[in-house]
């Protein structure tokens, strides 16, 4: 039998309780949703085997819709304060017990270590490395209904790593159970995404091509290898109809038979463009799949394609991946690229752009880029589908250059991210010494509303990683040396 979750500490209890009852409310469309008049409503459902909405996966929930029924830094005067752990933090988990987990990869060494920080302070508290795979193997995981981070390390292991106080109280974390994939993952491959199925079994996907279901409670692993040449680089959604994956050349929707095998429910292939864009990391979509929709949350899929000249959002029906638009997005940038996952909530998408962004590097196999390098051109858009569901429409489309993942609160109805901004104004060029802000965005307009300069220069830098709203209303923010824990007074 599973441990029993555990739960927050008293001093912490109300005010988190108080945040998840108002989630839950506004996910579940009960009255609490109809009073806050919210339009970014229903979201994908809650999962009976992944931790809290908002905060299980790096993208929120498991349909990846990057939004939080959680409210954010309130209205008072904003500070930041940073946490330097000399490493990459893309992933930063928040479970039932209230206690943020992060998933970084050390500047020096590049081994994966989970850090268990501080809910106050955002400090590390204890740290775990992990077996070092590629450089996007370990950084897609998710956490669990007993508040452990599931994650495939570089031995193909699939892990589940709990929390703990030892006797002296003081806290570790420890791999409490661990399933090999190894005979079904190639020794040249690594998985570079998970979820969890309704029925509690693990899907993965590796980038060479191979989609998978894990049972670890009796140890059944069963595999399904896409076309050949088609490359798995972003993580995969799941929702009650099934999972979804984007390749380098299509997106899927799958299901499972009895014994676990992966099958094909419905392919739609996309244009990936002559080559891999500067400011993407792979040869194809930047997507990972988002469900979204008016009805339960889960209506639609959609990704951005790789088109040449401007890029299409393209959405389609999850019951028989039929397209519903294909429409183009990033115009007012110019940049014609996105790494991100859309945002996904109710009727709406919004997209934000990463065409020039200057990562440091990228993975093994991605190509060369074309151009070779290209200013960041940044952009962010809204899509709306129509309530008949007969196409889609722009809302507004503008040139703000975020710099990470963009979060929707449903509670307070603000999109969250991190704004690099050029040194000198006006330009698109970017430099060692930028200014990063943290930013809140009104998605009926586009306009920023509040921002709060949190550094400037590379150490602030938060790659186009994801932010999450923790359960007291701070804001964690991943950067390249650590992480970013944005408040307000």
């Amino acid at each position: 039998m599973p441990p029993t979750p555990r739960r927050a500490v008293a001093r912490r209890l109300l005010p988190a309780a108080t945040a998840w009852v108002v989630g839950a409310l506004l996910v579940a469309g009960t009255p609490a949703d109809a009073a806050s008049g919210s339009p970014y409503t229903p979201v994908p459902p809650a999962h009976p085997y992944a931790g809290p909405v908002g905060t299980a996966t790096m993208h929120g929930d498991t349909g990846s819709s990057d939004t939080t029924p959680l409210a954010g830094p309130g209205a008072g005067s904003l500070s930041s304060a940073r946490t330097g752990l000399f490493s990459a933090c893309p992933t930063i988990l928040v479970g039932a017990d209230g206690y943020p987990v992060a998933l970084c990869t050390p500047i020096l060494g590049q081994v994966p270590t989970v850090h268990l920080l501080d809910p106050d302070t955002g400090a590390s508290l204890t740290s775990l490395a992990l077996t070092k795979g590629s450089l996007l193997g370990g950084v897609y995981a998710y956490i669990d209904q007993d508040d452990r981070l599931v994650v495939v390390d570089g031995s193909r292991s699939l892990l589940r790593i709990g929390h703990h106080r030892d006797a002296a109280g003081a806290w570790r974390l420890s791999v409490d159970s661990s399933l090999s994939l190894a005979a079904a993952v190639p020794a040249d491959d690594a998985v570079t995404g998970l979820s969890p199925d309704w029925r509690g079994r693990v899907w993965f996907a590796t980038g060479g091509g191979v989609v998978g279901t894990a049972d670890d409670t009796t140890g059944t692993v069963r595999t399904l290898a896409l076309p050949a040449g088609e490359r798995i680089a972003n993580s995969i959604s799941t929702a009650p109809q099934g999972t979804a994956v984007t390749t380098t050349h299509a997106t899927y929707l799958l299901t499972a038979a009895a014994d676990g095998t992966p099958k094909t429910v419905w392919r739609q292939a996309y244009d990936r463009g002559q080559a891999r864009k500067p400011g993407l990391l792979s040869w194809g979509s930047g997507s990972t799949p988002t469900f979204f929709g008016p009805t339960d949350g889960t209506d639609y899929v959609t990704i951005v394609d790789n088109a040449d000249s401007t890029v299409r959002l393209h959405v389609y029906r999850t019951s028989d991946g039929a397209t519903v638009c294909s429409v183009p997005v990033l115009v007012a940038a110019g940049g014609p690229g996105s790494e991100n996952s859309p945002v996904g909530a109710g009727r709406s998408v919004f997209v934000a752009g990463t065409y020039g962004y200057p990562y440091p590097a990228v993975p093994d196999g991605a190509g060369a880029s074309v151009p070779a390098s290209a200013d960041f051109a940044g952009g962010l858009t809204r899509i709306d589908v129509r309530a008949d569901g007969s196409g889609c429409d722009p809302v507004w489309d503008n040139a703000l250059r975020s710099a990470a993942v963009p979060k929707l609160s449903t509670a307070d109805g603000r999109l969250r991210t991190v704004l690099r901004d050029p040194v000198i104004p006006g330009t698109r060029g970017t430099s060692l010494l930028d200014p990063y802000r943290y930013a809140e965005i009104d998605p009926a307009t586009g306009k920023v509303t509040r921002s709060k300069l949190v550094g400037v220069g590379s150490l602030y830098d938060t790659l186009q990683m994801a932010g999450t709203v923790a359960p007291d209303g701070s804001y964690l923010q991943g950067t390249v040396t650590g992480v970013l824990r944005i408040t307000a007074d």
